[in-house]
């Protein structure tokens, strides 16, 4: 397991963060986080059900407990950050899950979320990546509004919604740590990109994909002024508004893109085809133009997310087309 312990010095020592790499299969590509305040736990995001003895160990190694636990928190219901909520919060009898509105139903229930993902990977895949996928039961769940607060110890944690990458996304501001938990919503920042200057990346996978609110969400998220910013892909960042900056910059191109393919006739595997390229040759350009020297590992690291970017654009520009008629 590997553990990144922060205590900020302008906040009481009883309130700190663990981050969690939890991805077994590529380091520094997943977290989660654990906040401790006072005598409570809090998980946000739990990956999948492969991540569980990980954060069962996280625990342990800072002396607490499942009875500990008060909340389950997840941005947003994509199964990279919420598939293992079921099994985490059966092994936590005290805890309770905290969720967007439009994720909190996905997560009571998860066999359309199951379905869709078995269609795509096959059982077998679909087992290795995510898993079991267990029901919540809804009354321990609880779903969040835009605004909402809740407490930890003596702190305040407010969730914003922010749309975008998905319509069912939040974020948690926690000013008593000067953190903003960002899940997707303020993109992929992984460290093995970084080794020659910051290198932030738009996340447009399927379905949701806006690229007004997810410009909105990005500024919103500035907004809060905390000093650090955890995306859950990966790790705490102090680059708030360069990470910002870069995103804006995604944002438009991936707007662009969206807006030619519309007009286009192609298939959305066509398109999908398209996009996937126009995504590697503008990384391309961006690693030779900053001296970025992104080479066969770096490409790697990204393969799985180009990808879905590309899959959730030609969504998008699909959806554009044939716009679906109000209901």
């Amino acid at each position: 397991m590997s553990t990144t312990l922060s205590s900020q010095p302008s906040s009481p020592s009883r309130h700190y963060r663990l981050t969690i790499d939890c991805d077994a299969r590529t380091p520094g590509f997943t977290a989660v986080y654990l906040r401790m305040g006072g005598g409570e736990c809090a998980f946000i995001e739990t990956e999948t059900s492969h991540a569980l003895p990980k954060l069962l160990a996280a625990l342990q190694e800072c002396g607490r407990t499942v009875h500990d636990v008060r909340w389950i928190v997840v941005t947003h219901a994509h199964l990279d950050h919420a598939a293992g909520a079921g099994g985490l919060l059966a092994a936590c009898p005290n805890a309770t899950l905290l969720a967007h509105p439009r994720a909190a139903r996905h997560l009571i229930d998860p066999a359309k979320l199951v379905k869709s993902a078995t269609a795509v990977y096959g059982e077998e895949r679909f087992a290795a990546l995510y898993g079991s996928i267990q029901p919540i039961p809804k009354e321990r769940v609880r779903a969040l509004e835009d605004g909402e607060t809740f407490e930890l110890g003596d702190a305040t944690l407010r969730v914003h919604h922010t749309a975008g990458h998905a319509n069912h996304h939040f974020v948690i501001d926690d000013p008593a740590i000067e953190t903003v938990y960002t899940g997707d919503s303020l993109g992929l920042v992984y460290p093995a990109l970084q080794t020659r200057g910051l290198f932030a990346l738009a996340t447009t996978s399927p379905t949701n994909f806006d690229a007004h609110e997810a410009r909105r969400s990005v500024d919103r998220i500035r907004a809060l002024g905390e000093t650090y910013a955890c995306p859950t892909h990966f790790g705490a960042t102090t680059e708030i508004d360069g990470v910002a900056k870069q995103l804006h910059a995604w944002i438009d191109r991936a707007e662009a893109w969206v807006e030619e393919a519309a007009r286009g006739q192609d298939t959305v595997v066509e398109m999908t085809r398209r996009l996937g390229v126009a995504w590697r040759e503008a990384i391309a350009r961006e690693s030779n133009e900053r001296n970025l020297g992104f080479g066969k590992a770096e490409w790697a690291l990204l393969a799985t997310d180009l990808d879905l970017n590309a899959q959730g654009l030609a969504v998008a520009a699909e959806s554009k087309r044939n716009p679906r008629p109000p209901r």
